[in-house]
């Protein structure tokens, strides 16, 4: 099959009982060419049946006679060495080849392929360079572009010389509306002479690819007319080929055109198809524009028009719309009367979709799309029975699929998986080693009813490139597992980063891959041990962390994993206070980047810690102050860097919140890393009340150039983090930024402008608004040493206790805290009275 061929082909036949065979030149794909081709069967009565196609495919045929072969279908052959590179010739139930097929298996007669063999098709392709894999009839796709500068379409042309803009439209009123004649050849031989003017004004292409094609073809047809007579030979093809096919052409001149021709070993297999991969626009270059609409026509026994308004209908009321029986009668009326002002026999695909926007979707576009890409288009996934030829991993896959109750679809569809329950832990295992294996029939989605661990989204939906992508993963193996497990260990060795090496461990924990963790472990020890880049083991941890808690849920051991985890983040605690040291701007912010991402999993590591999980010296389930290492600072790279080395503090957050410390406190640390620091330990709880202030008002002096300090604010009330909210509830922080602001100087308002503008614009509209009103009534105008012993406007400048008190009991019961606020309130006085009035500060900041 020809890109040209595809696009609409017209036909040329010999009559039995002219002295030759019965040649059927068709459209591809054309259900008028399939009915004309079943009538021409019926009354010739072949004793063989040639079809142009692969001749590998002969020992196939069979099959398509079983009970589960249901069209579209797709021959596939790919070569056995390299199953990438591959060919399909894909056959719909208005396919004029299948119901040629259909036929000749139901009476027993012979059906030979004839095209030239994949073997040579797929070894011309390497030969040529022109890309290893082919859509569509064994033509390369991007030989299929070429031809299409080269050589005309036959059925374009046709419709032109009719008069019509639309070669569509001409076919469907030549073809498709022509009411059948006694004669069941007739329609093959006029077409057929419109064909053979064609290719004597135009050539036979101008490409070499159709002459070689042609030249195995005329050896076929003598070789089965010296076996089955000339008058007992029929032949089904591309219209575009039958002139070649009838030219006199010797033996000799057809072999030399074949000698010497490369040739590959290939297998060939029935694969499903779609509609949508039919479809002109899916990439397939011999491929129709709507074939639902063809399907439909091909089915319909009668009235397709009234049928298919009728469907239109239904799926229209399945999707909620207000669609009546009245509304189909007066579609059917407008597309009759739209069919006679365009001088049409009958409504066509125009008319009738025409028709349905202006009766059933009020004029819109919206729902016509959907009727366009579920009827016109279409989702009907094809079937091949069991005893098709398949590749061991294909058939460990169909077999599991089986068993999980996953049925390969067309139609995307979302899956809800709950890793609870046993059948959605083992689909939710073979979604993800299918994954690995570079099977893309799932892709994971963001949950809907629930973020905890135990719920996966899938969304699936099967292309029939997916077998080949089957075809070409089982050189890893015979089964899902095996085949997974072994790329696994592949990939860990040759993955060129660590944070390739973690996400391929987080991997193996979600497909659970028992026997391929512990080499992709051995590997990412290695790694973690040799890397020295900061940012690497940074970018690493996070996923590591991650796959933690893959054991509570899937039942994983993750000892080992928590071991890489801890040692990961002793070295990372270690490397980043002189790795953020001298940054320029862009450095700066993948590294504060880094810093969040290690905050994330500091934490979940914490939370395991203090369940109980994992193991390891220092690790979860060890006591605080058990093998704490000493960490090492670089001297005068950051401020309090001899505060990590203390091994008294006992947990790894413990360790991360005095690094943290460290870096808020670097002279040399960039700005944006400072203030992000100053943040994630405010969130934390860590620094004392007012402490905050002191770090933006250090950070944001005279002495302060005006574009770190702006960083600064950007690392701490930027990045989405509630900043802006921040500055609401705290007018103190509000003044201070206020009052840098207006210090600034001219010029260096121009420079931090459009990085303040960047960190403001990522708050929300109403935050923006408050911020502006708490700045324009003057909150912002105050000194910041006025804010920081004045308190804030609307505020006293110490706290009323007898007021407080009264608030405790409800905060108590909002916050969970029981009994507690009642023991803070009894024990005012001397030491005491300070630890309580603190604690309904922090109540009253909650509130």
């Amino acid at each position: 099959m020809t890109a040209t061929e595809g696009g609409g082909r017209v036909a040329s036949a010999g009559a039995p009982g002219a002295g030759g065979p019965l040649l059927l030149g068709v459209r591809h794909h054309g259900p008028g060419s399939a009915r004309a081709v079943r009538a021409a069967l019926d009354a010739a009565e072949p004793r063989v049946l040639l079809i142009e196609g692969p001749p590998e495919a002969d020992g196939l045929v069979a099959l398509a006679a079983e009970a589960d072969m249901r069209p579209p279908v797709a021959l596939l052959a790919h070569v056995v060495d390299e199953p990438g590179r591959s060919a399909f010739w894909p056959l719909a139930e208005f396919s004029p080849e299948w119901v040629a097929i259909q036929w000749a298996v139901r009476r027993g007669v012979p059906v030979r392929f004839m095209d030239l063999p994949a073997a040579h098709a797929l070894a011309r392709g390497e030969e040529e360079g022109e890309g290893a894999r082919t859509d569509g009839g064994g033509e390369p796709a991007e030989e299929a572009a070429d031809l299409d500068s080269v050589r005309i379409d036959p059925l374009g042309a046709l419709a032109d010389a009719a008069g019509y803009d639309d070669p569509e439209r001409w076919w469907e009123d030549v073809v498709e509306h022509r009411a059948a004649s006694g004669d069941a050849f007739a329609p093959f031989e006029a077409l057929g002479e419109a064909m053979g003017a064609l290719r004597e004004t135009y050539g036979s292409g101008g490409h070499e690819r159709d002459l070689v094609r042609e030249a195995h073809m005329r050896i076929q047809l003598r070789a089965a007319q010296r076996e089955f007579g000339s008058e007992g030979v029929a032949v089904v093809c591309g219209a575009w080929h039958v002139p070649a096919l009838r030219e006199k052409v010797s033996v000799a001149a057809d072999r030399a055109v074949l000698k010497g021709l490369p040739k590959v070993k290939v297998d060939m297999t029935w694969v499903p198809w779609t509609h949508r991969r039919l479809s002109r626009h899916s990439g397939y270059g011999a491929g129709i524009d709507s074939p639902g609409w063809y399907g439909h026509l091909f089915s319909a026994p009668d009235r397709p028009v009234e049928r298919w308004l009728t469907k239109i209908a239904g799926l229209l009321r399945e999707e909620d719309r207000l669609v009546s029986s009245a509304h189909v009668i007066e579609a059917v009326r407008l597309a009759d009367t739209l069919a006679v002002m365009r001088g049409r026999p009958l409504p066509g695909l125009t008319e009738t979709m025409d028709a349905v926007r202006a009766v059933m979707c009020e004029g819109s576009d919206v729902p016509l799309a959907l009727v366009h890409d579920r009827l016109v288009v279409g989702d009907v996934l094809g079937e091949v029975p069991d005893s098709a030829p398949a590749v061991p991993l294909q058939r460990d896959l169909t077999r599991l699929q089986r068993r999980l109750r996953l049925k390969p679809e067309a139609l995307e569809r979302e899956l809800e998986l709950d890793l609870r329950k046993e059948t959605d832990a083992a689909r939710s295992r073979l979604l993800h080693r299918l994954r690995l294996l570079g099977i893309g029939w799932g892709e994971p989605a963001e949950s809907r009813g629930s973020t905890g661990t135990f719920r996966e989204t899938w969304r699936l939906r099967w292309e029939p490139e997916l077998s080949v992508r089957v075809a070409e993963a089982g050189v890893w193996g015979t089964t899902v597992l095996g085949a997974a497990t072994a790329k696994a260990e592949a990939d860990a060795v040759g993955a060129a980063a660590l944070a390739d090496v973690t996400s391929l461990a987080e991997r193996c924990l979600l497909a659970e891959l028992p026997e391929a963790l512990p080499v992709v472990m051995r590997v990412l020890a290695d790694r973690a041990a040799l890397d020295a880049d900061v940012g690497h083991l940074a970018q690493a941890l996070p996923a590591l962390v991650r796959s933690l808690r893959y054991g509570d849920v899937r039942g994983t051991s993750t000892g080992a994993l928590g071991e890489v985890a801890l040692g990961l983040a002793e070295r990372v605690f270690v490397g980043l206070p002189p790795a953020c040291a001298g940054l320029d701007a862009d450095a700066a912010a993948a590294m504060r980047g880094h810093v969040d991402g290690v905050h994330v999993a500091v934490g979940l590591l914490g939370e395991l810690a203090s369940s109980g999980d994992g193991g390891g010296p220092g690790g979860p389930g060890a006591p605080a102050d058990e093998g704490e290492p000493v960490v090492v600072g670089t001297a005068g790279a950051v401020g309090d860097v001899d505060s990590v080395r203390s091994p008294s503090a006992g947990g790894v957050r413990g360790r991360w919140q005095r690094v943290l410390r460290g870096l808020v406190g670097g002279e040399r640390v960039a700005g944006v890393v400072r203030g992000r620091c100053a943040r994630l330990l405010m969130d934390e709880g860590v620094l004392a009340e007012g402490e905050a202030a002191r770090f933006m008002g250090l950070a944001l002096s005279p002495g302060t150039e005006p574009g770190e300090a702006a960083a600064w604010i950007e690392g701490f009330v930027g990045g989405g983090a509630g900043g802006g909210m921040l500055l609401v509830h705290d007018e103190r922080l509000l003044g201070l930024v206020d009052t840098w602001l207006t210090g600034v100087s001219e010029d260096a308002f121009v420079d931090v402008l459009p990085l303040l503008r960047r960190t403001f614009a990522a708050y929300e509209p109403g935050v923006r608004r408050t911020l502006g009103e708490l700045v324009r009534r003057g909150s912002g105008q105050q000194s910041s040493a006025a804010l920081m012993t004045e308190g804030a406007p609307g505020f006293a400048a110490e706290l009323d206790p007898e007021r407080a008190d009264a608030a405790l009991p409800v905060l108590g019961l909002l916050l969970g805290l029981g009994g507690e606020q009642e023991r803070g309130g009894a024990g005012r006085g001397g030491a005491a009275d300070g630890g309580a009035g603190r604690s309904r500060n922090r109540l009253v900041g909650v509130a």
